[in-house]
């Protein structure tokens, strides 16, 4: 079994996640994942496991709505800090959490409702590995069971950059202007390769790899999993200026996710949202 990137484990390590899902477009997010897991989760009290769930945020919101959840995360910083949610959700306690890698869960076949796949994919930048992880998730699903894959677009990085680009500014955002940045980007184009050059050059999640929809959909085929939507969960409305005002106003927040859930599955637009989340079914 190859090694995860040592990058992005130590980004974890550091504590980074914590309260990413509660700011800015990780709000969008976070918000969007539910409304999905809300409409298509069996009942509870259903078996749940959060794998590369990282701190928990899923994780003791599902436990809070009557689920049995069970919590593995790679980074023991994740592990340690999923108690501080604790106290947000009184009365309530996560089946397990404990570290352990999306490739070889801890836990007996077609043992869980439902399983949340929420950052391996793009954290295992190996092919055969990734399809090491998608069916290992396979193997602890019983029939009939969901599988919650996400995933980051090939477009994410540009967009993001484009966004942020101060060419006028002192000191402002330039990468755009920057050779080794776009050979980074034509190469996650090309094949969904994220690779820094330098490690300065894009500080952030590590080597990763990045999927459209048809090549997210094609590797859950060849992991098991015949049956698949994929949903671009955050659409153009993270491109809304002050987003985090027009987050705190009911009517304006509300107007922004209509604009996700209306362009939700259109493939000519899904890579715009940055991020993909595929739900499954296992067949047999």
């Amino acid at each position: 079994m190859k090694a995860i990137d040592k990058g992005a484990l130590a980004f974890y390590e550091a504590g980074a996640e914590f309260g990413r899902l509660r700011n800015g477009i990780g709000r969008i997010e976070l918000a969007r994942t539910k409304e999905i897991l809300i409409k298509t989760l069996p009942k509870p009290p259903a078996v749940i496991y959060d794998i590369g769930g990282a701190y928990g945020e899923y994780s003791w919101w599902l436990a809070s709505l009557g689920y049995e959840v069970h919590l593995f995360d790679l980074s023991e910083k994740n592990i340690a800090m999923s108690s501080m949610l604790r106290e947000e959700y009184p009365g309530c306690s996560l089946a397990s959490s404990e570290v352990a890698d999306a490739r070889e869960v801890p836990r007996e076949d077609n043992s869980a409702d439902a399983v949340l796949l929420m950052g391996p994919v793009y954290h295992i930048t190996d092919y055969g590995e990734r399809l090491r992880a998608i069916r290992e998730s396979s193997r602890v699903l019983k029939t009939g069971g969901k599988l919650y894959c996400a995933a980051l677009t090939p477009f994410s990085v540009l967009l993001h950059n484009i966004t942020i680009y101060e060419p006028f500014t002192e000191g402002g955002r330039r990468r755009l202007e920057e050779d080794c940045f776009l050979r980074m980007v034509e190469r996650e184009l090309k094949d969904g390769c994220h690779i820094n050059p330098d490690n300065k050059n894009y500080a952030g999640i590590a080597s990763a790899h990045f999927h459209t929809a048809a090549k997210l959909r094609e590797e859950l085929m060849e992991g098991g999993f015949s049956s698949t939507r994929v949903h671009g969960i955050m659409g153009g409305a993270w491109l809304v200026p002050d987003l985090d005002s027009v987050w705190e106003d009911e009517t304006t927040r509300e107007a922004l996710m209509n604009t996700v859930r209306l362009i939700d599955e259109h493939e000519e637009i899904i890579g715009l949202s940055g991020h993909l989340l595929a739900v499954s079914e296992k067949s047999e």
